[in-house]
């Protein structure tokens, strides 16, 4: 499938919280709002756009959650990336009712759910148009799932991290509480760092800054929007070196 000419990015990370999995509730993966994800998606997958995807595991466990009570914290971190399993198995059994390929890959081996990651593979099925969905974070205690998708959209050569959020964007307030906070349309790595704004964390914004990738925050929950932003429309903020 060739990517059509109208679209800005030809591969893509796409970067999902897994509370966004949950919805309204607290806990859990609801049926509905993955379905929803899933068909946005295929949208942008019909377009000829090469997809992988990262998906946290913080709407079941999350490893800081479990240190902060006391467990230890590579035993908590490993409990958080069997969580990112469950989701990106779930996200690809709804994919593949969409009749959408998809592969899911763990940076830990688990041969009877899932491939184990290997770099020249995951390339090789996006070039096959199959959407690959990292699981298992980096396969390391004490990284996050923003770290392991800068770190994957690197090996994967994606155009740009597309990091998938409940808001419109980076604002400097929280424009849930303030309705005044002001929304950035551009930002540069060193704005985010010096100002502790919460795009992704400082690990995984400074790999992001010294290889030059590009990273795009929109909100999920508007519809299509996905589709939008790949297609180049200017929605979001966009966090890049400033020239």
């Amino acid at each position: 499938m060739t990517p059509s000419s109208q679209v800005r990015y030809k591969r893509v990370l796409l970067k999902l919280s897994g509370e966004a999995l949950a919805g309204e509730k607290a806990f859990g993966i609801s049926p509905e709002v993955i379905e929803r994800i899933a068909r946005e998606i295929k949208s942008v997958h019909q377009l000829g756009v090469q997809i992988a995807i990262v998906i946290g595991g913080g709407n079941i466990f999350r490893g800081i959650a479990g240190t902060a009570q006391g467990m230890d914290r590579a035993t908590s971190d490993y409990m958080g990336m069997l969580a990112t399993v469950l989701n990106s198995l779930a996200l690809q059994d709804c994919l593949e009712k969409l009749d959408v390929f998809t592969r899911v890959m763990s940076a830990i081996e688990m041969h009877e759910l899932c491939e184990p990651y290997i770099r020249r593979r995951a390339v090789r099925h996006l070039e096959k148009n199959r959407v690959v969905i990292f699981a298992a974070g980096t396969g390391n205690p004490y990284f996050t799932t923003d770290t392991a998708a800068s770190l994957r959209a690197m090996e994967v050569n994606a155009d740009v991290i597309m990091k998938a959020t409940k808001v419109d964007g980076v604002f400097d307030d929280d424009p849930v509480l303030n309705p005044k906070a002001k929304m950035f349309k551009t930002l540069d790595y060193l704005d985010v760092l010096k100002n502790n704004l919460k795009v992704m964390d400082s690990t995984a914004i400074s790999l992001c800054m010294d290889n030059q990738l590009p990273i795009l925050i929109f909100n999920l929950n508007t519809a299509e929007n996905f589709r939008r932003v790949v297609m180049g429309e200017n929605i979001g903020t966009i966090v890049k070196r400033d020239k």
